[in-house]
């Protein structure tokens, strides 16, 4: 059991009470375009402007493989943009996913969650376009989250 809760629906209509967080993977391109980062404009127009300032900016910030950037988008919901992919496309050094961004984006979530009396909510990320697996990214979530005692949903959506 790895103490995740999956349901069927919308990650960018999290369930429950309380303040919510609702994480999802991004490139270290500046690219905001394709997969779950649409689902996420057509509901708040915060979490991209940011990404993508956060890129324009990127020699004076910490924006790179690992980061996390946490944009507020209501009174108790926000978004966290991870790095967690190299580049956009397959290609010899195989799928864009890094799974060691992903353990570190995922601890600073965890410092942000406990800060806030957070849960967190997220597709199955690092899976869709980034090209990873679940069966890698899920202990990752378990260790970095679940293990500190933060409620997460993985929303898989439902056709």
């Amino acid at each position: 059991m790895s103490g995740i809760a999956y349901v069927r629906g919308d990650a960018t209509m999290p369930l429950g009470k309380g303040v919510k967080i609702i994480a999802h993977v991004s490139n270290d391109l500046g690219g905001w375009g394709k997969g779950f980062v649409l689902a996420v404009s057509r509901r708040w127009p915060e979490p991209e402007v940011a990404y993508r300032a956060w890129h324009r900016d990127r020699a004076h910030n910490d924006f790179g493989l690992g980061a996390a950037q946490f944009v507020q988008v209501g009174p108790y919901t926000w978004v966290a943009n991870l790095i967690g992919q190299r580049g956009i496309r397959t290609g010899s050094k195989g799928a864009p996913v890094r799974y060691e961004a992903i353990d570190s984006a995922l601890a600073r979530l965890a410092d942000k969650a406990l800060e806030l009396g957070a849960s967190v909510h997220m597709p199955r990320i690092g899976c869709g376009l980034a090209g990873g697996t679940w069966s890698r990214v899920e202990p990752l979530i378990a260790e970095r989250l679940v293990r500190r005692g933060i409620a997460v949903t993985v929303y898989d959506h439902g056709d």
